[in-house]
């Protein structure tokens, strides 16, 4: 099998699981008498302190021999945490679970990331191939768990998520080629893996690319954790649901699959200023609530929204990063994306929800303005200028 359907199928692993999360989840904590106040709360608190674990896990991570170890270990604990949360704890209890739980696998995708990214680069192919083949995984999961849902109960979202975790921890082990953290095959003291992280938090272009993505990124918290509660106050089931969410995904998955050229030509500081916009666009479309029929093409901007911006991110933060924190980078620029920027929009999105119903997409689309007006300032840093 060839290294990058290997990859292809590790990223598989990871997205099944969150395909059913990310649009059920919500459903499964409604169906069980939470609040849109508290599923927000639930969903954003880990996200709000990603800033914080989500480097100290790098760091963690980077003090095994092989970076494939410690995607292992995290998604064993990963699987444990998700089993935990079929018990009757309560909103508390499936607050500290999910806080686990969330933050662990959160930086699963990052740290694999850095694998696949020197990968590509020494091997010589297209990122976009195995991540594209993870997104596939990711619209199975949407569509299945969605028809699932018609006739079963939301239990069967955590019983999907737990197994697709579980099946992270084997594909890590059998599908990631054993590559060191340091050419050597050395491990460094924590003291060196940490001020590598302070160079990093130090660098104002670093710091200015990361929190603008991380606005355009998080301007998504209102579709992630409501879309499917709207969408059904509209009349659309969740089978529909499915099928929308994997539209979006399809047209991402198409995007990194065949546009690599125009990409390449493009430029990052472009992808990312072309994301910002489509992102204003869609967000202020949906707080309107459009008919069925107009949702399907607003689906197909998540090819900016996210794909371009996502794409742009890692290659901004690749060439504004070194290798001996490459792990620190990639986590930091998810932490921000995915993390506190995320958890405090998606915390305001469960009252906004309650209160507004759609037209809370419009403080997502001052987000993404905000992030955009970021982009731009991104023009002026020449370590970006292309060699």
């Amino acid at each position: 099998m060839s290294l990058p359907v290997r990859l292809g199928l590790f990223y598989s692993a990871l997205f099944v699981g969150t395909g059913a999360s990310s649009p059920y989840m919500p459903v499964w904590f409604a169906e069980r008498g939470l609040s849109g106040a508290q599923i927000g709360l639930i969903l954003s608190l880990p996200m709000l302190a990603r800033v914080f674990t989500a480097p100290l896990i790098a760091v963690w991570a980077d003090s095994f021999r092989l970076r494939r170890s410690a995607l292992m270990v995290m998604s064993l604990g990963v699987t444990a945490a998700y089993a935990a949360m079929a018990l009757p704890l309560g909103f508390a209890g499936w607050t500290v679970v999910w806080f686990v739980a969330s933050s662990a696998f959160a930086t699963l995708s990052p740290l694999a990331d850095v694998i696949v990214l020197n990968r590509a680069r020494t091997d010589g192919f297209n990122y976009g191939w195995p991540r594209g083949i993870g997104s596939v995984a990711f619209i199975v999961a949407n569509i299945m768990v969605g028809a699932l849902l018609t006739w079963g109960t939301p239990d069967l979202v955590l019983v999907w998520i737990t197994a697709a975790v579980a099946l992270s921890a084997l594909a890590a082990r059998y599908l990631l080629p054993p590559d060191p953290v340091h050419e050597d095959g050395r491990t460094i003291r924590a003291s060196d893996r940490f001020a590598g992280l302070g160079g990093l938090l130090r660098d104002p272009a670093f710091l200015t690319a990361a929190v603008s993505v991380g606005l355009i990124q998080s301007a998504h918290a209102f579709y992630y954790g409501f879309s499917t509660l709207a969408w059904k106050q509209q009349g659309i089931p969740e089978s529909l649901t499915g099928v929308l969410w994997g539209v979006g995904v399809a047209a991402e998955v198409a995007f990194m699959w065949f546009m690599e050229p125009w990409r390449r030509r493009i430029g990052p500081r472009n992808l990312l200023v072309i994301g910002g916009v489509a992102a204003v666009v869609r967000w202020t479309a949906l707080a309107f609530s459009p008919p069925l029929w107009a949702l399907f093409p607003l689906q197909t901007l998540h090819v900016f929204s996210y794909a371009a911006t996502f794409l742009a991110s890692l290659q901004l933060v690749e060439r504004l990063s070194t290798p001996r924190n490459a792990s620190a980078a990639q986590t930091i620029n998810s932490a921000l994306s995915a993390g506190v920027l995320m958890g405090v929009a998606t915390m305001i999105s469960g009252p906004l929800f309650d209160r507004f119903g759609a037209q809370g997409y419009l403080l997502m689309s001052a987000m993404a303005l905000a992030g955009l007006m970021g982009a731009l300032r991104l023009y002026g840093v020449r370590r970006l200028d292309p060699a």
